[in-house]
């Protein structure tokens, strides 16, 4: 028996449908964010926020991730993050930076100043 390929990816659809979360403001590379997180110690639960710049997105309906890197003691620190997961409380653009790359990947090399992006004026 044959199957229409597209019947598959609305199935997928219809599921994720439920999960993804409609609240979530629009996101661009080289915007600096706060986000709230839920983190989860032995029975406790906590909120903690996360500050950095967004360096990189990769799109894919649910699975949709963000890389967020930030300066901890002169040390850089890179994480990614699922846009959709239910442990994230909140995420606030503080800042938003005209950038003209998909990926910021070069402010790796670059420290103090350096890593300084351009405001975007509305």
């Amino acid at each position: 028996m044959y199957r229409k390929p597209y019947k598959k990816n609305f199935i997928i659809n219809e599921v994720e449908k439920d999960f993804k979360k409609l609240t979530i403001p629009i996101i661009d590379i080289g915007d600096s964010i706060k986000m709230s997180i839920l983190i989860q110690e032995g029975h406790k639960q906590r909120i903690q926020t996360v500050e950095g710049v967004i360096i990189s997105k990769n799109k894919s309906q649910l699975n949709t991730t963000i890389t967020i890197r930030k300066t901890l003691q002169n040390i850089g620190v890179e994480r990614v993050y699922l846009i959709h997961s239910p442990l994230i409380q909140k995420i606030k653009i503080m800042r938003k930076a005209k950038v003209r790359r998909a990926k910021l990947y070069y402010l790796r090399s670059r420290s103090g100043k350096a890593t300084r992006l351009k405001t975007k004026f509305n």
